[in-house]
């Protein structure tokens, strides 16, 4: 499943793992010293808007020379800061060298596997998926911004509502065509992952079908074989890609987004059952994430096992009725009969079991929902929180809170995946494990 796409799984997962750590700690040791030989943010961040008065750092009795205002020509024709940016928007400084020194540490782990063990789909399982994990982080951190931005704008939506005519048209105007300049090219970006991980995705389809028909004549009259190399390969290459980014989606966001959510939880003087502590709001997602996750692994506890065997009884009457496509005295009412009353015997146990587990899971997330709410109610009754602090804390907890229950919300997709594993590993014990496969008919098959 992985040895057939991947380099040396075990080594790649791993080596990955520790450069991002080792990453982690040279980002907190010495990045801002990296920074300063290193980082090109002086060359292509935008001003940002700063608001000066006239008159400071001024001798006594000199006036401000005449700026036009952002957007306005000067008299020299100069465009005063037409492009101008809030203070620790989308592109200061500080970020332009996170966003290079993130390219930096993936073009050097690609770069050490391009030299140390390529294979032949180096450019798709090396290159594609840490293309991929770029991808994410980028979009989180376009999540992060709009959460910046949601605290200013609606700050000023407040203001507006309460005091009639304090906001003018083009500041009320201006913070959301900042919020379009940032979120049109997430659009495009987004189209062009999908475009990119379906493309991703039959690859590694198409190398575990070369792989595995590369021991086709010792393995073809496995029980099953031709179902696992079609239809297994595609689900678990589908499902594992679905997954897998989810995954490091919910954690690149934790990454990003805890500290905000800390931030914010000075807001909240006072949580019910937790009182004043640091990072409140991110003790509350993180122990009502794994309520949810525990009791959902616990009452959905027998549907991988159920998944698995409908795979059998469904392969079972498949298998019954291509044989009576070539032979008369085959797929008989009576065996036809007994093999489809065992398909229909499972299905209703699955359905039975996934009547409670949907119960358990639906009550779950919709209740879930209001937990910001709940938490936020002391603030809200006591009036310490303006609505742009309450939009920003609504968002990051969301967000939080999303990414620790990635297991509850995707416990469904993990289930089918834990039946299509268990079938490929039964299926991958009679592929012959003290010799590799036969590079001729993995050639004729790629081709």
């Amino acid at each position: 499943m992985f040895r057939s796409f991947f380099p040396a799984p075990r080594l790649f997962f791993g080596s990955a793992l520790a450069w991002l750590m080792l990453a982690t700690v040279i980002w907190m040791t010495v990045g801002s010293t990296l920074q300063t030989y290193l980082s090109i943010d002086r060359f292509v961040i935008l001003p940002t808007c700063e608001a000066v008065s006239p008159t400071e750092d001024l001798p006594q009795g000199q006036t401000a020379p005449d700026v036009a205002p952002p957007g306005e020509v000067q008299e020299d024709g100069i465009v005063a800061e037409l492009l101008c940016l809030p203070e620790g928007t989308f592109f200061n400084a500080e970020r332009v060298w996170l966003y290079q020194y993130v390219l930096i540490v993936a073009l050097a782990f690609c770069a050490f596997w391009y030299v140390y063990k390529r294979n032949r789909w180096y450019w798709w399982s090396v290159v594609g998926t840490t293309t991929i994990l770029i991808v994410i982080y980028f979009n989180v951190q376009v999540d992060a911004f709009v959460n910046d931005w949601q605290g200013a704008f609606f700050n000023t939506v407040q203001q507006a509502l309460s005091q009639p005519g304090s906001v003018s048209p083009e500041e009320f105007y201006g913070g959301i065509f900042l919020l379009f300049i940032v979120l049109t090219p997430r659009i495009l970006v987004l189209v062009l992952l999908a475009f990119f991980t379906s493309h991703y995705v039959f690859r590694w389809r198409k190398a575990m079908n070369a792989y595995y028909m590369g021991y086709w004549p010792a393995i073809r009259t496995t029980e099953g074989a031709a179902q696992r190399v079609q239809e297994d390969t595609m689900r678990f290459a589908q499902i594992m890609e679905d997954l897998g980014t989810a995954f490091f989606d919910a954690l690149i966001t934790l990454a990003v987004f805890v500290p905000i959510l800390w931030t914010l939880s000075q807001h909240v003087a006072d949580v019910p059952f937790l009182g004043d502590i640091p990072g409140s709001l991110v003790w509350v997602a993180l122990v009502a994430s794994a309520f949810g996750t525990v009791l959902l692994a616990a009452v959905g506890i027998k549907l991988p096992g159920l998944q698995f065997e409908n795979q059998k009884v469904e392969a079972a009457y498949r298998k019954e009725l291509v044989y009576g496509e070539d032979s008369a005295d085959r797929a008989t009412p009576p065996s036809v009969r007994e093999l489809f009353a065992n398909v229909q015997r499972n299905y209703f146990r699955i359905y039975w079991h996934y009547t409670y587990f949907n119960f358990a899971r639906y009550g779950y997330l919709q209740l879930a929902g209001y937990i910001p709410l709940m938490t936020l109610s002391p603030a809200i009754l006591a009036g310490t929180l303006t609505l742009g602090a309450y939009q920003q804390v609504q968002q990051a907890f969301g967000q939080v809170a999303t990414s620790f229950q990635f297991l509850a919300r995707a416990w469904t997709v993990v289930i089918e995946l834990m039946s299509v594993r268990a079938r490929l590993k039964r299926f991958e014990s009679f592929i012959p494990q003290d010799e590799e496969p036969d590079e001729n008919l993995v050639a004729a098959y790629m081709t």
